[in-house]
């Protein structure tokens, strides 16, 4: 189960080991600056602290002492005071500032490293907008959970601590009194705290289906504009919209709670000491700057209390995001990836599947115990019925997944025993699903040979045929392709990818169904390319249109996860089996005539009447069964 999925009780369950890991985490990394930046903190909650204390000999220098001269010393101190207030401040800013920026762009290379090191099958199971939002959401989650948490420690706490000393030391009764109704304060957040979790999930959840709803109203756009569902994905929007909107309206509704709260009894604690307060003064048992002192401490301490106050409301946002990364960070990689493994030594490129089974998970079998040899420098075809397996096999060679028992051998060495990376280095693969990526032609086709120099990838697609569409562009090589390649028809995309496998110069080939969607004259270029690119590599290559592997050396029938047939086209038409019945539907004009054969008179005898004839025979002679002379 995606964590994003799971109940609420679980978050309210790991958020306390989730804060703690992160905080570690990133304070071991970042322990400098953020001991710059409490530095530059403590300066502020110290100057603000000594602000307040000074109104003691302020308040008194005026009603009883009547100390100009000292008034004026306390007066420029105080002006001091606020000016290291203001520098130190403006230090806490930028340096908290930095670290945020540099947490943020820390957790999401390592996001995308994560990701990186998983296998296919784990992109399978989750939606892209998933890792859209995880990267950016949970990212900026991680720096705002940290943010608040050190900000609140380090000026808040410390502002707080310094100024109720200060009451402590004017009056501990009265600071008994401003602080008799912190117990009932801490009751009813942590019960708005619950209920905020609740709507940030929403949240979540909301803002990754805005995401699908972009994703697909961009990358479908033709179908979206030609079954005119504009208006059908303008609601979805919308109500995804709504959605995240509700979830925002209650989260600031229930932390707006947090307000009238602090403000009740901020001002029960306010009247109740000036009461007291002012009663004392009054019978002479305590001086005015002592009170003064207190009141001033009381009124500075109001602010850093009720955002501590509210800290653990603000962060639940931020640590569900923080939650949804670690799920991500600590995913278990399958990626079979073995440190020490040797490299795959590929020699004449002989590819082996011996008694190989598979099954994609909670599926029924998809291969049972196949065998099939796919010879050096030659081309083998795998044909067959959707779902038989093919590509599967394809996917095993590329060892995107492991096959559950058999072995897959090329050149004498398992596939398992290999290392994974020097394995897909001697290995093209050319799909019938083109992905090109964001910039130019020149860069697509590059990816094939990250170092390729400029006469390596116009040699390449010269061999793909691709270098005179290109040059017909006015940007040439520099041609942008567009977003997932739209700027380019499906051939042309074809033979970029198909100039891509030539610059890789893998010893072996793949390919998937790599004409099936393009039109006949976009197929016979791309056919023209492949089998450039074919000669002299072992090549496998998955076919629908049995008319395109009809030349192969070896062509496998697979059915049901299965080899039904094998051997050369001729053998297999001639067999009259499964191979038979699939060209025979395709191309029933290529197959070679019956051979004439003359009725025997038995035959004859026995032939039914055909309607319209008035002998039994007539219609029989005319249809060309009569004997040749």
């Amino acid at each position: 189960m995606s964590m994003i999925e799971r109940p609420l009780p679980y978050f309210a369950r790991i958020a306390f080991p989730v804060l703690r890991r992160l905080v570690v985490e990133q304070g071991r990394a970042h322990v400098a600056g953020y001991a710059l930046a409490f530095l530059f903190m403590a300066l502020v909650a110290g100057s603000q602290t000594y602000s307040a204390y000074l109104l003691k000999p302020v308040i008194n220098g005026l009603t009883i002492e009547r100390d100009f001269r000292g008034l004026r010393v306390l007066a420029f101190i105080i002006a001091g005071l606020y000016l290291l207030k203001g520098f130190a401040t403006y230090g806490q800013i930028v340096t908290l500032s930095r670290i945020g920026n540099r947490i943020i762009a820390s957790v999401q290379e390592r996001l995308f490293d994560r990701l990186m090191d998983q296998n296919v099958s784990y992109f399978h199971d989750r939606r892209s907008s998933e890792f859209m939002s995880r990267l950016t959401l949970a990212a900026n989650g991680a720096r705002d959970v940290l943010q608040a948490l050190i900000t609140s420690i380090g000026r808040d706490a410390l502002t707080l601590v310094g100024l109720v000393t200060v009451m402590l030391i004017q009056d501990p009764v009265m600071t008994l009194i401003a602080l008799a109704g912190l117990p009932f304060a801490g009751v009813t957040l942590g019960k708005l705290i619950k209920r905020v979790r609740k709507y940030v999930l929403r949240s979540f959840h909301g803002v990754t289906r805005i995401l699908d709803i972009m994703l697909e109203a961009a990358q479908g756009v033709r179908i979206v504009k030609s079954f005119n569902l504009e208006s059908m994905m303008r609601e979805r929007m919308r109500a995804a919209v709504r959605e995240v909107e509700r979830a925002a309206n209650k989260i600031a509704a229930i932390q707006a709670l947090a307000n009238p709260l602090s403000d009740t009894l901020g001002g029960l604690a306010v009247s109740g000491v000036i009461l007291y307060g002012g009663w004392r003064v009054i019978e002479g048992a305590q001086d005015p700057g002592a009170f003064f002192s207190f009141i001033g401490s009381l009124l500075l301490a109001y602010e850093p209390a009720k955002r501590l106050g509210r800290l653990n409301l603000e962060i639940q946002n931020g640590l569900i995001g923080v939650t949804l990364m670690y799920e991500v960070l600590d995913a278990k990689s399958h990626e079979p990836r073995i440190e020490g493994q040797p490299a795959l030594q590929a020699g004449v490129g002989r590819v082996e599947l011996a008694d190989v089974s598979f099954a994609y998970p909670g599926r029924a079998d998809v291969l049972d115990a196949l065998s099939l040899s796919v010879e050096p420098g030659k081309t083998t075809a795998l044909v067959g019925g959707s779902g038989g397996g093919k590509s599967t096999i394809l996917n095993l060679i590329l060892r995107f997944f492991d096959p559950r028992s058999g072995e897959i051998r090329i050149d004498g060495q398992s596939t398992r025993d290999v290392d994974i990376a020097s394995l897909r280095a001697s290995i093209g693969f050319v799909s019938q699903d083109v992905y090109l990526f964001r910039g130019s032609i020149r860069d697509n086709i590059a990816l094939g040979k990250p170092n390729a120099t400029e006469d390596e990838i116009i040699a390449a697609a010269k061999a793909a045929h691709a270098h005179d569409f290109i040059s017909g562009f006015r940007l040439g090589y520099d041609t942008d392709v567009g977003e997932l390649g739209t700027q380019l028809s499906g051939g042309q995309k074809q033979r970029i990818a198909i100039a891509r496998a030539f610059l890789k110069d893998a010893p072996i080939l793949l390919l998937d169904e790599p004409t099936a969607a393009l039109d006949p004259e976009s197929e016979r270029e791309v056919q023209k390319a492949l089998d450039a690119l074919g000669r002299g590599r072992t090549t496998l290559v998955v076919a629908h249109r049995l008319q395109t592997v009809v030349q192969a050396s070896r062509i496998y029938v697979i059915e049901k996860g299965r080899v039904a047939e094998a051997g050369t086209h001729d053998e297999l038409i001639d067999r009259k089996g499964v191979y038979y019945n699939y060209y025979a539907r395709q191309t029933p004009e290529r197959l070679p005539p019956p051979a004439a054969k003359e009725p025997a008179l038995a035959e004859l005898a026995g032939a039914p009447e055909l309607s319209g004839s008035r002998k039994p025979w007539a219609a029989w002679f005319r249809s060309g069964h009569a004997p040749r002379r």
